[in-house]
């Protein structure tokens, strides 16, 4: 029961800093400003996290967690390839839209105070996600019929940065503009580009 209990309080910790990131963007979220939010003292928030490092890597694990299991079974499907990648844009993109907060670590703006290990983990969040769309490209290059005349490094760097755009613009905006608004038809002029024709 106590065991159940400590990874209860762990997870309220996480959702209130994830409210706090989203609440106020720009501020910088102290340990003492979480603590009396949670109605807890810091020694008390300290005895689950022992530092407020520790708090984002855990949204970051959890983040990665999330997408990353996900896209896995994208990859297992029998999908084509612009179905693929699609879904693996929508999934870094839905994920973003659930979880403000956490989108703000993700793009590094909550942790630009932070220690460079914890800034630099939040960029392998983006490594990882261009390298699993890479790696879409270049098994669909070995089939002559799924290939696309554009090598896979560019045409996955392109959906990335596209989907980071559409992440910073949701954060830049005070979380009102979903980086979901308008998906479906910007993502008709990227599949044009790629593949040639909508849907091939």
């Amino acid at each position: 029961m106590a065991k159940a209990a400590r990874g209860e309080r762990r997870q309220e910790i996480l959702e209130a800093l994830a409210r706090e990131l989203e609440g106020r963007p720009g501020a910088r979220i102290t340990t003492a400003r979480l603590a009396a939010v949670l109605g807890i003292s810091e020694a008390a928030l300290y005895r689950h996290f022992p530092s407020k490092a520790s708090m984002f890597e855990a949204l970051l694990d959890f983040a990665e967690h999330t997408v990353f299991s996900r896209s896995r079974r994208v990859a297992e499907q029998a999908l084509s390839l612009s179905e693929a990648v699609r879904a693996m844009a929508e999934l870094l993109l839905t994920f973003s839209d659930r979880n403000p907060g956490i989108t703000r670590v993700l793009l590094g703006e909550a942790v630009m105070g932070e220690k460079a290990d914890v800034r630099e983990r939040a960029g392998r969040y983006f490594e990882r996600a261009e390298t699993e769309l890479r790696q879409l490209f270049r098994e669909a290059a070995l089939d002559p019929e799924r290939a696309t005349a554009v090598p896979a490094s560019v045409a996955a760097g392109l959906v990335l940065a596209f989907v980071e755009a559409r992440m910073s613009r949701f954060s830049r905006s005070g979380f009102r503009h979903s980086p979901l608004s308008g998906w479906e038809d910007q993502w008709r002029v990227i599949e044009s580009g790629l593949f040639g024709r909508p849907g091939e």
